[in-house]
């Protein structure tokens, strides 16, 4: 009897794996996969989570379609944040792409599991919100300070969070959403790096 939970789905299985360094082997994750049968498995080696871009996340995200499910070995195996991991389960759940990871028991594809992206869809906002809040403090306490903090920005905390969540759970092209709020892609970018969600999009 296999201790991997059963995945029931109309599509494709298909995994993803990733180690942080060189030196680590990817053996065991594989292993898993393949032991609940995934048809495709994409790889990243020696790829710190924290990258902003991963070649094989990457390819696997243009690869998927609906009806599949994505299925990884642990959660921290996927995403780059708590936030970035968020946004790309609110992100299958949008192209109705189901999700399993073996080792918590994550997985979509049983009516229970289903509430799993109804609570990461809540806290990517409450994220969100702390950034926000988190921002707004910030300039409140070094206006307190009589601290010089640069001509206005031309974006605010929450025009650019509202960006981020188009980009990172819509799949929106930043050049589209940039144009949408009168800015250049320039503007956006440097927006996002402002409030250090860079590594989450």
């Amino acid at each position: 009897m296999s201790v991997w939970p059963n995945i029931d789905c109309s599509g494709r299985r298909i995994g993803y794996a990733r180690v942080s360094t060189a030196d680590q082997k990817l053996r065991m994750q594989l292993d898993a996969l393949n032991a609940v049968n995934c048809d495709s498995i994409f790889k990243d080696h020696g790829v710190s989570g924290a990258k902003s871009s991963r070649p094989g996340l990457d390819d696997m995200l243009a690869y998927i379609r609906p009806g599949d499910t994505v299925v990884v070995f642990k959660l921290d195996r996927l995403g780059r944040s708590v936030l970035h991991l968020a946004d790309l389960l609110v992100k299958f759940r949008n192209e109705d792409i189901h999700f399993c990871s073996l080792a918590e028991g994550v997985n979509t594809t049983t009516p229970g599991g289903k509430l799993v992206y109804h609570l990461f869809s809540a806290f990517a906002e409450f994220q969100r919100d702390i950034i926000i809040e988190n921002t707004r403090e910030g300039m409140r306490a070094a206006k307190r300070r009589g601290s010089l903090i640069g001509r206005p920005h031309s974006l605010s905390a929450d025009s650019v969070m509202e960006a981020h969540r188009l980009i990172a759970q819509s799949g929106a092209r930043r050049e589209d959403v940039a144009r949408n709020l009168g800015v250049c892609r320039m503007t956006l970018d440097r927006a996002i790096k402002r409030l250090e969600l860079d590594e989450t999009a």
